[in-house]
């Protein structure tokens, strides 16, 4: 990036949240910052991923894991937004979350079969596009570039903590418009649906949902995408009808009958995994398209989400 690059993201972005996002990016590149949190906090001592790839590989469920983590499955689930237009019953839109894609490339020709094999009206993609928090994020843009083509027209991502903020031109350029605290619409005909997407909230913290629901109309029906569960209480209160998130990949790698050992927020068991409400706001979290840290998945299927959303007339 050059700074023009820089100088329109801090136009679209304010120089204030880019600033906190460049620190926080420059200390964690030193080394001298890390994301991991409660029990991650062992990652700061300890190759947390590489210990849990070993044992995998030298188990008898290295094979199956590995096995369960290429088995992604597309999931409907239908929403009944009082709010939405009637010209909008039925509509389609495609979740993918968590991609991790520089994880393992042979995850990114199951996701392009299955893109192609469900019909979408329109897509979004909720965060971490890249498995390494550091570093080159060469390869995940390459693996996206092979997916973005594929995803209906109107399509949006957000970045999630995984992600460095250098990667929105390119994303951009490669057909992905990013959502940087800001709103994009659906139109058909004269009615409205209206999508806010906003920046990491979970570990650079530089959301601002209240200036999203600025930008939408206060009776309209709006959906929020939120890389992490964890605004759930404040999307709640500005008054959005639908949340998506990720993050939480559901546990990953989880006791039998999907039971996390670990996750990676602080979020009550209801916003982990699938579908939630809290007071007048519906919200899904999704346990993630592909894996984070280790190419494996156990008691815990990776999926792309399909939203049916439905009027309520």
């Amino acid at each position: 990036m050059d700074n023009a690059d820089y100088a329109k993201l801090e136009a679209r972005f304010g120089r204030e949240r880019l600033s906190q996002r460049l620190l926080k990016q420059a200390r964690k590149e030193a080394k001298l910052l890390h994301q991991g949190e409660g029990f991650f906090r062992i990652e700061r001592f300890l190759p947390l991923d590489r210990m849990v790839d070993f044992c995998l590989r030298v188990s008898a469920l290295g094979v199956l894991c590995h096995r369960n983590f290429l088995a992604v499955r597309v999931v409907e689930r239908e929403w009944f937004l009082p709010r939405l237009p009637r010209a909008f019953d039925r509509f389609r839109l495609l979740q993918l979350s968590d991609l991790h894609l520089d994880l393992d490339p042979a995850l990114t020709p199951v996701i392009q079969r299955l893109v192609l094999g469900t019909p979408h009206d329109a897509a979004v993609v909720t965060g971490d596009f890249r498995d390494q928090t550091d570093g080159d994020y060469g390869p995940c843009l390459r693996e996206m570039e092979q997916i973005t083509g594929l995803l209906a027209p109107q399509r949006w991502g957000i970045l999630g903590n995984h992600d460095a903020i250098e990667m929105v031109p390119a994303l951009e350029a490669g057909g992905l418009p990013v959502l940087l605290n800001e709103v994009a619409s659906v139109r058909i005909g004269g009615d409205v649906l209206w999508i806010g997407g906003i920046d990491d909230p979970h570990f650079y913290k530089t959301h601002d949902l209240e200036r999203v629901r600025g930008g939408i109309p206060c009776d309209a029906c709006s959906i929020l995408l939120s890389h992490s569960p964890e605004t759930y209480d404040q999307t709640a209160r500005l008054g959005f009808d639908l949340q998506l998130s990720g993050h939480t990949h559901g546990g990953q790698l989880c006791l039998p009958g999907g039971i996390p050992i670990v996750v990676p927020c602080k979020v009550e068991k209801k916003f982990i995994l699938g579908r939630w409400v809290h007071g007048s706001l519906q919200g899904y979290t999704s346990p993630g398209t592909g894996s984070c840290g280790v190419a494996a998945r156990l008691n815990c299927p990776p999926e792309i989400t399909l939203h049916i959303l439905r009027s309520a007339d």
